[in-house]
This record gives structure tokens, C-alpha cells and sequence, in this order.
């Protein structure tokens, strides 16, 4: 269940990222203002497509995840392809771009290594968690070893006991 939620909150977040990336590169492309943006861009129709094209792109990473190489530049090249090839088979449907479609391939590679870059920095947070978990641990081992060490210590010079 843990990771049903994960995927769902990942294809959300990589949902607004790409909507605000749009609104960005339509102002930066076209000079348009934001508001004449939202109203142009920001659609029911337009936000399903983007929205149902990630959970695409998702269930395929599903997919693609079982497939392991010991070279990581294989995989993210086969992440970052398999991208692009359903942006531009889905920019090509739903008749996103106008001569532009390379807008498209600079998103998926933006949007890609965004990603990558907050996985890497959420496992490093989990090791270092998991790492100072561990010392605590050990310590705790260290410290109840010396405990019973010197009880049993205390044990064996007591005098007998009187009957």
C-alpha cells in the first residue's frame, strides 16, 4: 500500500512540475503574461491528457524496473527515451505542439533529472537516518554489555551467602 502511495504522490508532483514548467517556457517562448496563459493552457481537457500521460509513464517505470543492468547510464537512458517516446506519441495525439516538439524532449529530460535529483537526495537522508540509527544501536549494545560485564563481575566477588 506504502508504495501504491509513493507512486500516486510522484505522479501528482511530476504532474505540477510539468504544468508550471509549461506556463514557464510558454511565457519565456512566447512573451505571454501568466494570466493569458492560464487561461489559454489551463484546461480540464489539457490537464487530464498531462495528468493520464504520467500515470503512463509511471506504470511503464513499473515496468521498466524489473528490467536491472549493472550500468545506470543504461537505465537512465532507458527512462529518459521511454519518456520521449510517449510525450511525442502523446504530444502527436492530443496535438500538443505546433512545429515545437522539442519543447517537449527538453521537459521529459528537465522533469527526469529533477526527479533523479530528489531521489538521490531523499536516499542519502534514509542512509544517514538508517547509518545514525545503527551507531545509536551499537552504543546501546556497547553500554548494556558493560552493564552486565560489571554485574556479573559484582556477582562473583560478593561473599557467599550465610545459611
Amino acid at each position: 500500500m506504502n508504495n501504491v502511495k509513493k507512486t500516486i504522490v510522484n505522479i501528482l508532483a511530476s504532474t505540477c512540475l510539468v504544468l508550471l514548467l509549461l506556463v514557464f517556457i510558454a511565457a519565456v517562448i512566447d512573451g505571454t503574461s501568466i494570466h493569458e496563459i492560464r487561461e489559454a493552457t489551463i484546461q480540464v481537457n489539457f490537464f487530464l491528457q498531462i495528468l493520464g500521460v504520467n500515470v503512463f509513464i509511471f506504470v511503464g517505470f513499473v515496468l521498466i524496473r524489473k528490467f536491472e543492468s549493472k550500468y545506470a547510464i543504461l537505465e537512465f537512458l532507458l527512462d529518459i527515451s521511454y519518456i520521449i517516446i510517449v510525450l511525442l506519441i502523446s504530444g502527436k495525439i492530443f496535438g500538443w505542439f505546433s512545429g515545437r516538439s522539442w519543447i517537449l524532449v527538453i521537459m521529459a529530460v528537465v522533469v527526469y533529472l529533477f526527479g533523479l535529483f530528489t531521489s538521490i537526495l531523499r536516499t542519502r537522508k534514509d542512509a544517514s537516518e538508517i547509518n545514525e540509527l545503527i551507531k545509536k544501536r551499537k552504543e546501546k549494545n556497547i553500554n548494556s554489555t558493560e552493564i552486565n560485564f560489571a554485574s556479573r563481575q559484582g556477582e562473583s566477588r560478593s561473599p557467599p551467602a550465610k545459611s
